[in-house]
């Protein structure tokens, strides 16, 4: 009776390890102090706004906005790409996705600028699986080119175009449902990856990731970064001649890292989601803003 009691108490301490881990490294204690040295040009209600891309030369962005009632979606969501020209005063929005007929929920996108043309690139979620939609952007208008499937698109979140035809995504989860998803978001358990296409064969690059999020390349110093959101962290990888990577070095940002873009200055803007579990909520529709 007594061995009884102690494997009892033994299990029960370590679940309170685990519920206490689980707590502290998802930044739910901590205190948020609201800091900004910038300036609210305009505020812009755009639900659902969930990755952003500019042109700093042309004076433009794209964002990709959808709307969801929860994710993973339950029900078909429908959403869009949008351009603001920056160089105008009310940084209005213009939907660019309207005569694109298919259901289209974008998450994250890429942009990448050949001649007079860019390629745009969006991560697609419908209820029917995953894809990848290639566009052309020109003269302010949008055409779809083609649409990209693969197996390897377990739970893709964010990408970004090496060239016309090759690319690198995240999956934020290696899987999809069960224990183990349930694992990978309290547990940290690290089963997410980035997954490259060299306009032939798509191959995992990196793994062992906790919740790979944004991705982007830097060019100039031939680095690919990822956020791992789950453990506070960015992951810095050399991007070898075939398209494997080399890991650098973790960066702690003390937040779940999200979608990642570069100034002109090649200093990096990290979204973040500083409480984890209140993000998670919001996935699940019981929260109205994202933390």
């Amino acid at each position: 009776m007594n061995i009884l009691k102690r494997i009892l108490f033994v299990a029960l301490v370590l679940v309170v390890l685990y519920v206490g881990y689980v707590f502290i490294s998802t930044g739910y204690f901590r205190t948020i102090e609201n800091k900004f040295d910038g300036e609210i040009v305009k505020s812009i209600s755009l639900p659902g706004a969930e990755d952003i891309t500019v042109s700093f030369k042309d004076s433009f962005a794209i964002v990709s906005s959808t709307n969801r009632v929860s994710y993973p979606a339950e029900k078909e969501e429908e959403g869009g790409l949008y351009l603001m020209e920056l160089n105008r005063g009310d940084f209005s929005l213009k939907p660019l996705t309207k005569s694109y007929t298919n259901s289209f929920a974008p998450h994250g996108i890429s942009m990448l600028k050949k001649d007079s043309a860019y390629s745009v690139m969006a991560i697609n979620h419908t209820l029917k699986g995953h894809s990848i939609e290639v566009f052309d952007f020109k003269n302010k208008t949008l055409t779809h080119r083609k649409t990209l499937t693969d197996t390897t698109m377990v739970s893709p979140n964010d990408l970004v175009m090496i060239d016309e035809h090759s690319f690198y995504f995240t999956n934020d989860h290696g899987q999809t449902k069960g224990l183990l998803r349930l694992l990978e978001d309290y547990a940290g358990l690290a089963l997410s990856n980035v997954i490259y296409f060299d306009g032939n064969t798509y191959s995992e690059v990196a793994g062992g990731i906790s919740y790979a999020n944004g991705i982007n390349y830097d060019s100039k110093r031939n680095l690919i970064f990822v956020a791992s959101a789950r453990k506070f962290l960015v992951k810095v990888y050399k991007r070898n001649a075939n398209g494997s990577l080399t890991f650098i070095e973790d960066i702690p940002c003390g937040t779940g890292g999200d979608n990642i873009e570069f100034d002109e200055q090649g200093n990096l803007w990290i979204a973040g989601h500083p409480n984890l579990l209140k993000f998670a909520a919001y996935n699940k529709g019981k929260e109205a803003y994202s933390p």
